[in-house]
């Protein structure tokens, strides 16, 4: 790679929009409530005041690194996390309607057996039961109905660990951004430090989107002979391992090792939200988790709203560290990773300041007002600007 070339995501063999996939699914049934942040259908037991809600996502290309980090150091640890990564990425998703009574999960583990043994396995299955224990010592009533560990070699280079997640509510509960009004402020919860409720000493925030450009763009290129199990050989060389460092190297500003800040387990905000759901949270107008597609996430969600996000959180020092490596640009880094806040609350100001902040802080979590909403000049679609200390980004 030349010094003025730039990252593409695409050559990489993803997409932070996932553009493809959006247009397969523009003819399938959006449920009940077209505009919300997960599908909600008619309730499985038929009540009419109720719905349900099936949810599918994992800890995406992040195993990988795991691998890694485990055959770099033999600590079978980096596999727990990614069982976090899995987790966090539905319970989090379903959380942003205002889903707060049973949960069901399972999963579903795809290994080359030839390179991750039982022993990985076991680790996987235990740390599911170890972090579920834990989201139940927040209030959530979720409950794991097993899975599927499946020997796919000829498909899985390494390891794959996915979940699906199974609710059920009042539909009267549902949050959807039908709510949002002009005036609402965006109410921003930090992705990196360290919460009361985890066990690390600091997250970097990374969570579990943009691991590909995250890997690839940050990790040098000594990886590509020593792991080639880990990429796919249809990827140009050149886009492989194209980073300035090793998985030991530290990152300035945190305690965190390289390797430890891109496994950095994704952050729940459960115990939080929680705690909202136990008010009127009606007053929520609505949720977004921002991953795939990072900050841009809100333009997917709603019609006609122009989302300003003017003083958002000074950008964590991974991610500075991703974009100086990489050379990624910074409008890409925003379409990209969550920069430092991945869950936002729509609401009136009022609410924001006198709830939903204190909420946040009781658990250590960083929060505060990082834009507002105004009505879009075309009610057809939605327009994002930011504005932060690295220039001005039009979506």
């Amino acid at each position: 790679m030349t010094p003025n070339e730039k990252p593409s995501y695409e050559a990489l063999g993803v997409s932070s929009q996932k553009e493809d996939v959006h247009s397969a699914l523009k003819n399938i049934d959006q449920g009940l409530y077209p505009d919300a942040f997960c599908k909600i259908i008619p309730d499985i037991a038929l009540d009419p005041a109720y719905c349900s809600l099936v949810h599918a996502d994992g800890a995406g290309t992040k195993s990988a690194l795991a691998y890694m980090m485990y055959k770099e150091t033999g600590n079978l640890k980096y596999f727990q996390g990614i069982v976090q990564d899995s987790v966090v990425m539905n319970v989090d998703d379903v959380l942003c309607v205002g889903a707060n009574s049973q949960f069901l999960l399972s999963n579903t583990i795809g290994r080359n057996k030839k390179l991750i043994s039982g022993e990985i396995i076991s680790t996987i299955i235990q740390a599911y039961e170890h972090f579920i224990h834990k989201l139940q010592s927040f209030g959530l009533p979720i409950s794991t109905c097993g899975g599927e560990t499946a020997d796919v070699g000829d498909l899985v280079r390494t390891l794959i660990v996915d979940s699906t997640l199974v609710a059920r509510m009042k539909r009267s509960d549902v949050i959807h951004p039908g709510n949002i009004c002009k005036g609402d402020v965006i109410v921003g919860f930090s992705s990196f430090g360290k919460s009361t409720y985890e066990d690390l000493p600091y997250n970097s925030g990374m969570g579990s989107n943009g691991l590909t450009l995250a890997r690839h763009g940050v990790l040098n290129h000594q990886y590509y002979e020593k792991y080639p199990e880990c990429f796919s050989p249809e990827i140009d060389e050149k886009w492989v391992f194209f980073g300035e460092h090793s998985l030991h190297d530290s990152v300035p500003g945190t305690p965190l090792t390289v390797g430890e800040a891109i496994l950095s387990p994704t952050r729940t905000f459960t115990p939080i939200l929680m705690d909202l759901f136990q008010q009127d949270h009606h007053q929520i107008h609505t949720i977004f988790h921002n991953t795939g597609g990072g900050q841009t996430k809100c333009m997917k969600f709603g019609r006609g709203f122009h989302y300003i996000k003017d003083n958002m959180f000074e950008i964590p020092p991974f991610f500075k560290l991703i974009q100086e490596s990489s050379n990624t640009p910074w409008d890409e880094m925003h379409r990209v990773f969550n920069m430092g806040h991945r869950m936002e609350i729509i609401c009136a100001e009022e609410y924001a300041k006198d709830i939903v902040i204190p909420a946040t802080r009781k658990y250590g979590v960083e929060s505060k007002i990082v834009g507002h909403v105004e009505l879009n000049s075309d009610p057809t679609k939605n327009r994002l600007d930011i504005i932060n200390s690295k220039g001005t980004y039009n979506y």
